[in-house]
């Protein structure tokens, strides 16, 4: 029995850069383990026994040949990368990269649920809706701190276990780190401060950035940075690292790990409490931030000037049928059962709606301020078919929830393509006033966005990667609930599918014994 819910792993993948070239053989078990990541034991999924799953370094241009053994006895697995499919990469093989430090570090920000999974899938498509709930704890390099005395009576938690030890970031006192950042989060938007030092952020999702110093970092789901730290401060002691929930109101105790001063004993808490973070609810200093993120002016790509396709994406809370959804364009989607790259391939074009799928809503007379009159969508599955090699805009634009004085922060992610940021606004979207004030000068390019409360966010990109791509938000309730759509370029460029990939729906009917 598999299950329709699927998995997303993170695998942490830290990029050198050099002209020489290696390939190397991996192999991975997927398996269920009990972990106790923030003391509270839980049957886990893991990679190799680990969570997050190990660590691949490797060389731009390394080939990887990477052997997965599924050894989940109920469920398929679908792994996911982020950033490895750029055609249109920020830097040549083996150029120096526009700033210098001594070492890395890695930081993979992630929440945490004691819910299952199922548990969680059955209440979020149930017509008496159970929202999932805030995370029970905010992991750190997969540490985390739960408290004990809220456990049950029956449930195994033990602050002692030294798996939810603080996490510690080694540092020697004078150097500078890069310090490379993920967040794998499946809902919470995450605020990142280092007590006591300043942060430079020099990359984004794989695309440097000129370089900017903030003393906190905000990350969305899917998102990944690098910044730069210089360990400047007294080494007679250590520094608290903090993670704090912002965008939603934080039910979740802050996220702690140690930056360790060498000498001092890795363990050994610094003497004050950690920081507060910034206020959850600040969106200004959240768009702002955003705002800040152009491209490093000696990596620029410029984006073609106009595009040959615009499609305006409202995104919305709905229902149908009384079932909690969310929508675009009032279509909220689901996936068909046989996938898409199969169906156009072998002409099994009735599996999804063969309909056009909505370019645009009525975004003058639309009130984003007030939960919508009529909440009522419908479902569907029709793609946007793009034109191979064209340019095509993609604006997203944030409403009130049927929540009053409610609206959500949605990262959005882009399968198979870079992206240029264009711009970001609060308020409603002109097309009229709003292209006027596109950054067409240094964007920055990304596979993930932010798309801010009561607030709309404009990307471009080329349709120039074969085959049929999803585009849907990054917090998986939210993808869950139909808060996606799906691009179609190319696909008679891609070449015969093997038969080993016929296992869904009607390809089943396909596979040569």
């Amino acid at each position: 029995m598999s299950s329709p819910y699927a998995l997303l792993f993170f695998l942490s993948l830290l990029l050198a850069f050099s002209v020489e070239s290696k390939l190397q053989h991996i192999k991975w078990e997927i398996r269920y383990s009990n972990r106790s990541p923030d003391c509270f034991t839980k049957l886990s999924i893991t990679i190799n026994g680990l969570t997050p799953g190990p660590t691949i370094t490797a060389t731009e241009g390394d080939t990887l040949v990477i052997f997965a053994t599924n050894g989940l006895f109920t469920e398929n697995t679908s792994i996911h990368w982020h950033g490895i499919l750029s055609l249109a990469s920020g830097w040549d093989e083996g150029t120096r990269e526009p700033f210098e430090y001594d070492e890395e570090r890695s930081l993979v920000l992630n929440d945490w649920w004691h819910r299952r999974t199922y548990e969680q899938e059955i209440g979020l498509s149930s017509l008496n809706f159970n929202w999932i709930g805030e995370p029970d704890s905010l992991l750190i390099n997969g540490r985390g701190r739960y408290n004990c005395s809220l456990a049950g009576p029956l449930d195994a938690c033990n602050v002692t276990n030294p798996e939810c030890s603080p996490a510690a970031l080694a540092v020697m006192p004078g150097k500078t780190y890069r310090l490379r950042i993920a967040n794998v989060a499946s809902l919470s938007a995450l605020n990142l401060e280092i007590e006591g030092h300043n942060m430079t952020i020099v990359e984004a999702d794989g695309h440097y950035v000129k370089p900017v110093v903030v003393k906190n970092l905000n990350t969305y789901s899917g998102e990944t940075y690098s910044v730069i730290l210089k360990a400047e401060q007294s080494p007679s002691r250590n520094y608290w690292v903090v993670l704090n929930v912002v965008g939603r109101k934080p039910r979740t105790p802050t996220g702690t790990a140690i930056l360790n001063y060498y000498p001092n004993n890795p363990l050994q808490q610094p003497p004050n409490d950690p920081p507060s973070g910034p206020l959850w609810d600040d969106t200004m200093y959240r768009l702002n931030q955003s705002k800040l993120i152009v491209s490093h002016p000696e990596y620029i790509q410029t984006p073609p000037r106009v595009p040959h396709r615009t499609i305006l994406l409202l995104n919305s809370q709905s229902r149908i049928d009384g079932y909690l959804k969310w929508s675009l364009n009032n279509v909220s989607y689901f996936f068909p059962t046989t996938p898409y790259l199969i169906a156009m391939k072998k002409r099994l074009l009735h599996v999804f709606d063969p309909g056009h799928a909505p370019e645009s809503y009525d975004y003058k007379s639309h009130d984003i301020w007030s939960a919508p009159k009529n909440p009522n969508a419908t479902l569907g599955n029709g793609i946007y078919r793009l034109e191979f090699g064209s340019t095509v805009d993609v604006v997203l634009q944030n409403t009130n929830t049927l929540t009053p004085n409610n609206s959500e922060t949605h990262p959005w992610h882009l399968h198979g393509h870079d992206f240029w940021v264009l711009g970001y606004g609060l308020g409603k979207f002109d097309p009229e006033v709003d292209t006027r004030e596109y950054n067409l000068v240094d964007p920055i390019m990304k596979n993930t966005v932010a798309l801010h409360p009561y607030g709309w966010t404009a990307i471009r990109f080329q349709a120039n990667n074969p085959g049929v791509w999803a585009f849907h938000c990054h917090i998986e309730a939210h993808t869950f609930m139909g808060m996606g759509v799906v691009f179609e370029e190319g696909v008679e460029k891609v070449g015969k599918l093997p038969s080993s990939i016929m296992d869904c729906g009607e390809s089943k009917l396909l596979r040569k014994p």
